[in-house]
């Protein structure tokens, strides 16, 4: 006959075992409450177009697919450039404190004193109104109108002698400038740039 000790000693052995078992035997609706969402709790909710409408600002640069309505001329640009983007970019956008020259250096990428400019570097102008749009002015990004935008554009290439003081960009215009670089860039036919990605049994 076992003594109680022996007795005493099994149950505590056992009573792990027994616990793990009840919870075994709980149903999941109540031991995975944790990881479930509570009554009334909201995720979110489906996203509409209208809704994306402020996110999305892709622009085609090529051809100016996605270019907004609106239109801006270099007069309007120059009073917003003086207002928004001079003390960053200087006095008729020659440089300033924070960036340099945005005007000139035409032809010098033939060179070896390359002047990076958007005149001198964009293959096409809408790249300009994409860049303003987005980052400009730096400390508060995306407050431009676009009407704004396309006066500060126009401003810009107006300095750098591509469009005349009183022409319009809009979504029409701003493509069809040619800008001096424009074939400037080849494509990338290197190997490796139409590499098809492989895990096993690679060639």
């Amino acid at each position: 006959m076992a003594s109680a000790k022996t007795i005493a000693r099994t149950l505590l052995l056992l009573a792990p075992l027994v616990g793990l078992a009840a919870c075994m035997a709980i149903p999941s609706t109540q031991a995975g409450h944790a990881s479930q969402a509570p009554p009334g709790a909201a995720f979110g909710k489906p996203v509409s177009e209208q809704d994306l409408a402020s996110w999305d600002i892709d622009i085609r640069t090529k051809d100016g697919i996605g270019l907004p309505p609106g239109k801006g001329d270099a007069v309007l640009g120059r009073a917003v450039f003086e207002q928004q983007c001079i003390a960053c970019h200087g006095e008729k956008a020659k440089g300033g404190p924070v960036f340099g020259t945005m005007v000139g250096g035409i032809g010098s990428f033939k060179t070896n004193t390359r002047v990076l400019t958007p005149g001198s570097m964009y293959p096409y102008a809408p790249i300009l109104f994409d860049y303003i749009r987005r980052a400009m002015p730096m400390n508060a990004p995306q407050s431009l109108t676009n009407d704004q935008v396309y006066a500060v554009s126009a401003y810009i290439l107006h300095l750098n002698g591509l469009v005349g003081e009183s022409d319009q960009l809009n979504a029409q215009t701003m493509p069809a400038i040619v800008m001096p670089n424009r074939n400037g860039f080849i494509v990338d036919d290197r190997p490796d740039t139409s590499a098809v990605r492989c895990m096993t049994n690679c060639k």
